[in-house]
């Protein structure tokens, strides 16, 4: 933990805001249906505001998430940081004042916005100050903390609306939103493109992506340069579209990690349209019961991350663990589609201890190809490729939860569109098997090359 020392405040401005994010999530459910469909269990109304949400948020992130990250790798994280965590305050201020139909559709509108602002570039700058600070030998464990203090935030949230009547969940958290503006203000150092010593950064060149599929006792041995810049040099303006094509573009491993990411997230927010209305549709969930599945899924990512994670990386690497946590997560989501019982979807849950692993080290082979000054714009793509699957994913499953949830159901299968989100992540499961295969072949390829030679 010694390494890390330098990211503490990150990690409490980042625990605090997404407390505060996801504790309001096991009552928004019942305050959307009380507002649109007060006394029902089952409402196709609700659940399309909930999907153009959705749509329209992902698409303000695509746009926003890239720019504001490469903005970050210009003016500092910090700078930028401040952006999300001041605008989440809004809506969630909205519906501490009243929950009455006006102020629902109010908060609606100013989620959105914040939505737009929030859903990708908050996740994008942590990674990058990660970065920032540490270097790819140690990323991998470096982002699975990070992301187990985001569950350890969620989880604490959930936990804190379980006991909180849905009046005074939303004034608290509106509380813990300003106290983590503040924080981030007074505590927080800024950040951007550092010069690194050896000691302080450690950055370790990934030469091919021979290099970056080989054992972590073999990496010690690499050398310790920083990558090369994929982009030209920006004179006062932004990457066009096509300079961010290009570094996407300009491995394999990083079309790989793009690809994989637009399948799981489409599978991902696929499962997020449906899950909500289905469990309420099919099991009678309610608020307690929503906050009682969502305090498993972040406990087990919480473990995953926290513990878990760090001990494997360093043992599997990044695409190892990738693999796995692809396996889980095709897993959690098919077993979500055919639930049985009120009891199968908890044991779905479980298996977030494995699925933990795939943003992360995702996230890692990215930090790992590209230049010290390039961790922003490239996290911002990745952001903004996950922002293109939610687009597209409520408008594909938001429909399908509606057909199947309705009396109108061509057949008696209500968890159909979960199901369909599971072949989502099983495609992004096979195609990193097929990257993995191509990049071993490739190294054997060279290896018999060089020994030819």
């Amino acid at each position: 933990m010694k390494d890390f020392a330098g990211l503490g405040h990150l990690f409490v401005v980042s625990f605090l805001f997404y407390f505060s994010s996801f504790m309001v999530i096991p009552a928004i459910t019942d305050v959307t249906m009380e507002a649109v469909c007060p006394g029902r269990d089952e409402c196709s109304v609700a659940i399309y505001l909930s999907g153009f949400q959705n749509a329209v948020t992902g698409l303000g992130a695509l746009v926003v998430t890239p720019v504001v990250g490469n903005l970050s790798d210009r003016y500092g994280r910090k700078a930028l940081m401040t952006l999300p965590v001041t605008v989440a305050i809004l809506p969630l201020f909205i519906l501490a004042c009243n929950r009455s139909d006006v102020f629902f559709y109010v908060y609606y509108v100013a989620n959105i916005v914040a939505g737009i602002f929030c859903g990708g570039t908050m996740h994008c700058l942590c990674l990058a100050y990660v970065a920032d600070h540490v270097g790819p030998r140690r990323r991998t464990a470096a982002f699975g903390l990070l992301s187990g203090v985001s569950a350890a935030g969620f989880v604490s949230g959930t936990l804190t609306a379980r006991f909180l009547a849905t009046s005074s969940t939303f004034k608290v958290a509106a509380a813990v939103a300003m106290v983590a503006a503040l924080y981030l203000r007074v505590f927080l150092p800024e950040s951007g493109v550092v010069s690194c010593s050896d000691e302080a950064c450690d950055p370790l060149l990934q030469a091919s992506s021979c290099t970056s599929s080989t054992s972590s006792s073999a990496s010690s041995s690499d050398s310790d340069e920083d990558l090369s810049p994929r982009l030209p040099p920006q004179k006062g303006g932004l990457p066009s579209l096509s300079d961010m094509f290009a570094l996407l573009t300009g491995s394999l491993a990083l079309s790989g990690a793009a690809t994989i990411t637009f399948f799981y997230s489409l599978g991902e927010h696929g499962l997020q349209t449906a899950l909500m209305f289905y469990l309420k549709a099919q099991f009678g969930y309610s608020k307690d019961e929503f906050a009682n599945l969502l305090l498993i899924v972040g406990f087990a990512g919480m473990l995953s991350q926290l513990i878990v994670m760090p001990i494997l990386a360093p043992i599997l690497g990044e695409e190892i663990l990738l693999i796995v946590g692809l396996l889980g997560g095709c897993t959690h989501v098919f077993l979500y589609g055919i639930a049985w019982s009120y009891w199968v979807p908890y044991f779905s849950a479980a298996f977030v201890i494995l699925s933990a692993f795939v943003h992360p080290s995702i996230r890692t082979n990215v930090s790992k190809n590209v230049a010290s000054n390039e961790q922003g714009i490239a996290q911002g793509c990745i952001s903004g490729i996950s922002s293109f699957a939610s687009i597209l994913g409520p408008l594909i499953f938001t429909p399908l939860t509606a057909w199947f949830l309705s009396e109108t159901e061509p057949f008696n299968f209500k968890g159909f569109s979960i199901l369909c989100a599971g072949f989502c992540t099983l495609i992004a499961f096979i195609i990193s098997m097929r990257i993995r295969g191509a990049q071993s072949s490739a190294c054997k390829k060279s290896t018999v090359q060089h020994e030819q030679a």
